[in-house]
C-alpha cells in the first residue's frame, strides 16, 4: 500500500493534467466583433455559421447591431432590431449629427455628439414594437421589436 504522501502527489498530478487539458482544448476567446467603423446590423440572437464543422466549437457571440446616422438619417434606412423578452437589448449608434437618441416605450434616452457614438444596453422587459429616433429631428433610425420569451 502507498503512503499518504504518494497518494496526494498522484491526485495533484491528475488535477494538474485535467486543468492543462481544459486550457488546451478551450482555446482563446478573442471576440472582436464590435470594431469601430463597421456597419453591422445583425440582430442579437442570430445564428452564426462558421463553416468549420467542429463538433465542440464554441458558437460566436452575435455582433452588436450598429446603426450609422449620416446627414441626420440612418444609413441603409430604418434598421430592424428583434429580441425576445428576457434578452438583453444591445445596440450602438454612431452619428454625424448631435441629437438625443430616444427608445420609445422603454423611455431610454442618450445624447450623442456630432461624430460620436453611444452604446445602449438594457433588459427586454416590455413586449411590442417601439420606435428608436433622433428625438430633436423626429427622425426614426430603428424599429425595436420585442417578442414573447
Amino acid at each position: 500500500m502507498r503512503n499518504p504522501l504518494a497518494r496526494g502527489l498522484v491526485g495533484l498530478a491528475a488535477v494538474a493534467a485535467v486543468v492543462v487539458l481544459f486550457v488546451v482544448l478551450a482555446g482563446g476567446d478573442d471576440d472582436s466583433s464590435d470594431k469601430a467603423g463597421t456597419t453591422e446590423t445583425q440582430p442579437a440572437g442570430a445564428t452564426v455559421t462558421t463553416g468549420q464543422g467542429q463538433a465542440n466549437a464554441k458558437p460566436k457571440k452575435p455582433a452588436t447591431p450598429r446603426i450609422v446616422v449620416e446627414g441626420g438619417k440612418p444609413r441603409g434606412g430604418v434598421q430592424k432590431l428583434d429580441y425576445k423578452q428576457g434578452d438583453r437589448i444591445q445596440f450602438v449608434v454612431a452619428s454625424d449629427v448631435a441629437d438625443e437618441i430616444h427608445v420609445h416605450g422603454y423611455d431610454v434616452k442618450k445624447d450623442v455628439p456630432a461624430g460620436g457614438t453611444v452604446r445602449f444596453s438594457f433588459p427586454a422587459r416590455i413586449e411590442g414594437v417601439f420606435e428608436i429616433e433622433l428625438e430633436g429631428r423626429k427622425q426614426q433610425i430603428a424599429q425595436l421589436k420585442v417578442n414573447p420569451g
